[in-house]
């Protein structure tokens, strides 16, 4: 058990019967009545932000998770498999899982979000960049960099995103896979 004053960014609580990570707080202090904190909460579960407000020394359930380093081997009918890169153990995990799937090629490192208390998988996350060729995407027209334009690319994980008209075919380029957006080119 714990109270609203151990809150801290990345705590995860039992709330409502499902898990979630506190991404941000603030203690208030109003001039009249109960100070209380405000508090936006993450699904480890779904990835649904809920706001919540608690009041000052309000008693919540921690939940331990543990992250754990995993390799990407394939995908089959049974879903996504992974190593784990301390035992070697494979394990395999359900598609809704693992969050920007297309995104992940073979061999690429990520975590898996365990429930320590009772061994579920709970979620795959992948590093926050990744690297990725462009396989193909549409020839930029010289000169046409007035604004901010983009283009659709194919990457070779068969995902579809949006970059910059200088992007050319077989580029390598960094993308940031919480928003799937282009970072920037790798040399």
């Amino acid at each position: 058990m714990a109270t609203t004053a151990d809150f801290r960014n990345g705590l995860c609580i039992e709330y409502n019967h499902d898990i979630f990570q506190i991404v941000e707080f603030q203690h208030v202090k109003p001039g009249k009545g109960p100070a209380f904190v405000r508090t936006k909460l993450k699904s480890v579960t779904t990835g649904k932000v809920i706001e919540n407000t608690f009041t000052a020394g309000h008693k919540v359930t921690t939940a331990r998770i543990e992250r754990r380093a995993h390799q990407f081997l394939f995908k089959d009918d049974l879903g996504y498999h992974f190593m784990d890169s301390n035992n070697f153990e494979q394990v395999a995990v359900e598609e809704k899982l693992v969050e920007n799937a297309d995104l992940m090629k073979d061999g690429q490192e990520v975590e898996i979000v365990y429930h320590a208390e009772q061994e579920t998988i709970m979620g795959v996350e992948l590093p926050q960049f990744v690297e990725l060729q462009v396989t193909y995407t549409e020839p930029g027209l010289k000169g046409d960099t007035a604004t901010n334009a983009s283009k659709p690319a194919t990457l070779e994980t068969g995902a579809e995103i949006q970059v910059p008209l200088f992007i050319d075919n077989e580029e390598l380029i960094r993308v940031d896979t919480r928003t799937r957006s282009y970072s920037e080119r790798v040399k």
